[in-house]
């Protein structure tokens, strides 16, 4: 029974193909079923796949999970405590901060690290799980084995040579990477402390180091100065970076 308003009762009669098209605050007055609420999916929750994953540590590598402390962040004003991981290895030693929800349990017999978080509901725990897994991985990896980078200079007159620079050092015998990328003068960028650079050819330049950050950042950096453009294909590639040309704007 509805009741316009006008004021007089109208009855309607009811079907189960009319039932559709009746708004849904109108279905609990014509007492009609309404449908159940539905889930985008109805997978249920799964840890992380790389987080569940114990890291195999290889021989020769030191693992020292430090004890949980609070540490100034300039990126937060919230009072986060960090562990401290140190991995030491055959090719250097390399320092990762832990945070306090994600708790590393190493076994010293089975020589494999496996991390759990404290709450599966939280989403920036489970973002943090993969992730923290993933820079202990390559730490290991960074001191085991050592990471790379290959930046290939393409250009008419594009050159690369490392040199040294007394007046320049920030640490004793640091070398520098200078580069002709056409412009008025050259490049000249130090190499940070624990990446060493080389230049198998005048177009190559090889970056090796036991930190997979500090060497990609450095690679960063030498790309910056000349970035790949899509006309021509001319700039520095990173590994197996590429670049899909653009056709000329013709007039």
């Amino acid at each position: 029974m509805i009741s316009p308003r006008g004021g007089r009762v109208v009855q309607i009669t009811l079907t189960s193909s009319s039932a559709f098209y009746i708004p849904t605050f109108l279905a609990p007055a014509l007492n009609t079923p309404t449908r159940s609420k539905r889930y985008f999916s109805s997978t249920p929750k799964a840890p992380s796949k790389l987080g569940r994953v114990p890291v195999s540590i290889p021989p020769g590598v030191e693992v020292n999970l430090g004890a949980p402390r609070v540490k100034p962040d300039p990126t937060t004003y919230l009072q986060i405590a960090r562990s401290t991981a140190t991995v030491k290895g055959p090719l250097g030693t390399v320092e990762l901060e832990i945070p306090e929800y994600v708790n590393a349990d190493y076994d010293a017999e089975g020589k494999k690290v496996a991390f759990t978080i404290k709450n599966k509901n939280v989403k920036q725990q489970k973002a943090m799980w993969g992730t923290t897994w993933a820079y202990f991985k390559n730490a290991v990896t960074g001191v085991s084995e050592g990471h790379t980078a290959i930046l290939r200079l393409v250009g008419v007159g594009f050159r690369a040579t490392v040199e040294n620079r007394k007046n320049k050092e920030e640490y004793e015998d640091q070398k520098f990477v200078c580069l002709k990328l056409g412009f008025t003068h050259p490049v000249e960028l130090g190499v940070p402390k624990g990446v060493t650079a080389s230049v198998p050819q005048p177009t190559r330049i090889l970056l090796e180091g036991c930190n997979r950050e500090e060497v990609m950042q450095f690679a960063a950096k030498i790309r910056w100065w000349r970035r790949p453009e899509p006309y021509k294909g001319k700039g520095i590639f990173v590994n197996d970076e590429t670049i899909k040309l653009k056709q000329k704007k013709i007039k």
